[in-house]
């Protein structure tokens, strides 16, 4: 007798979505990405000839527009600053954290923890709603108990008993183009400001001060694995050399002594 496949009932769908959905959401809210990550500084005259050939090549991200899209990102740090100085002195085992927004009408934050680990990067992040953006901001890390990712209850911890405290505010313009082969991300950030004096992450108006002149830019190149050769040489067109920077400590270094 031929096998004939069971009809599912609709009470059976309904089921089965009820009991797939909390990981289903977990899965949409929670991101983490691990790659490798290579930074440059270039001026913006090569910049915008970089641009002109990246649109031909590779997908331009769909937020991009003119002059890219807008990222405001708050980070956090300990007391006595140790994810700074861990940066500062090149250690291999360091995180940031931070909270991230693309508009401050935004009903929405990034929750990240960004690691490095050895030559790679590991980025994590958690959706939080605005209200519980701005209770981080104030130092209630208790709205993290909430959400049911184990990355919240990670950050809970870290967070408390480290006593991270909101530090600096980075804004920036940022471009991105993407290569579907392996991932391949590159972005060029310009327009690099940062404020320590207000850390209303929402602030339509913030009191901005520049972390890199005008006239340079970050340009960053994420990869998975390896990085294909006609991106090799496309980076290598535009004459940079390879730096570890980051826009954290560039917005901090107004204040704080680079030792």
């Amino acid at each position: 007798m031929p096998y004939r496949r069971a009809a599912i009932s609709t009470c059976e769908i309904r089921l089965l979505w009820l009991f797939y959905l909390p990981a289903l959401q977990e899965v949409f809210s929670l991101n983490e990405v691990l790659r490798q990550e290579k930074k440059f500084f270039v001026n913006i005259e090569k910049t915008m000839a970089l641009s002109g050939i990246l649109e031909k090549v590779m997908i331009s991200d769909s937020h991009n527009g003119p002059l890219g899209y807008s990222i405001r990102s708050l980070y956090f740090d300990t007391p006595e600053d140790k994810d700074f100085n861990d940066k500062v002195h090149g250690l291999e085992l360091r995180r940031k954290i931070r909270l991230r927004i693309y508009n401050p009408d935004s009903d929405f934050a990034m929750l990240e923890i960004k690691q490095k680990q050895g030559a790679y990067q590991k980025k994590r992040s958690l959706r939080v709603s605005r209200e519980d953006a701005q209770a981080l901001v104030k130092g209630n890390y208790s709205v993290l108990l909430k959400y049911k990712e184990d990355f919240a209850a990670e950050c809970y911890a870290i967070m408390h008993m480290n006593c991270y405290r909101p530090k600096v505010i980075v804004e920036y313009m940022r471009k991105a183009y993407i290569a579907k082969e392996n991932r391949i991300r590159i972005t060029i950030d310009s327009e690099i400001t940062g404020t320590e004096a207000c850390c209303d992450l929402f602030s339509p108006k913030l009191p901005m001060y520049p972390a890199l002149d005008k006239f340079n830019a970050v340009l960053e190149v994420k990869y998975n694995g390896f990085l294909l050769s006609y991106i090799k040489r496309l980076v290598s067109s535009v004459d940079c050399s390879e730096i570890s920077v980051s826009k954290y400590c560039l917005a901090r270094g107004a204040t704080l002594s680079l030792l």
